[in-house]
């Protein structure tokens, strides 16, 4: 019964992270990537996408080490080319004519929409149950109405936290669906950007 609950808590919070790093991810390569192509024009233009692209690698590290951590799903090591000492633009064009950055990028701004979808998860999969889990310390101060009933005895209450254990349960199992399909998402990243 421990590990069930520590096992639900812990998919949540992998959820929520899901949605944390995923916008983070659009917004800094959003940012980044058009302050990049705008200045481009200028000397700092170029560097500056040079330093973004180059970011691709910790970011894809981080995304197999967490669905390491949080699924138990092994993925394939992101490996790249080690880099020789060469002129600053030498650099730069290997970087920007690599195409497995830019695919790298897509990859982690699709995360956004995939992190979108686990913040509403969490809140219906990990929320709902603890709330209806709670009914009876709330029915007295709260003015509750659930499935077109209002809660205003303790016999509802206890029938609605009931409700609320089943729910947990049914929610936890789609939790581990949900958190698979997340780490399977990371695997075919990193085998499509290793080929």
């Amino acid at each position: 019964m421990n590990k069930t609950i520590r096992c639900f808590f812990q998919n949540g919070y992998f959820l929520l992270l899901t949605f944390a790093t995923g916008l983070f991810y659009f917004c800094f390569y959003l940012v980044t990537l058009t302050l990049g192509i705008g200045l481009s024009f200028t000397v700092a233009g170029i560097p500056l996408l040079t330093q973004v692209l180059r970011t691709t690698l910790t970011f894809v590290q981080f995304e197999r080490i967490q669905t390491k951590i949080y699924t138990d799903i092994t993925t394939q090591p992101y490996e790249r080319r080690i880099r020789v000492e060469q002129s600053l633009w030498t650099q730069a064009k290997e970087e920007l004519m690599d195409t497995r950055n830019w695919v790298a990028i897509c990859w982690l701004m699709l995360k956004l929409w995939i992190g979108l979808l686990c913040l509403l998860c969490a809140a219906l999969l990990c929320v709902m149950p603890l709330l209806l889990v709670l009914t009876p310390l709330f029915f007295p101060i709260f003015d509750i109405h659930l499935f077109g009933m209002q809660i205003d005895t303790f016999m509802k209450s206890l029938f609605i936290m009931a409700m609320g254990v089943v729910f947990a349960f049914i929610s936890s199992g789609l939790l581990n669906v949900l958190v698979r399909l997340i780490g399977g998402y990371t695997r075919q990243m990193t085998k499509r950007l290793n080929r």
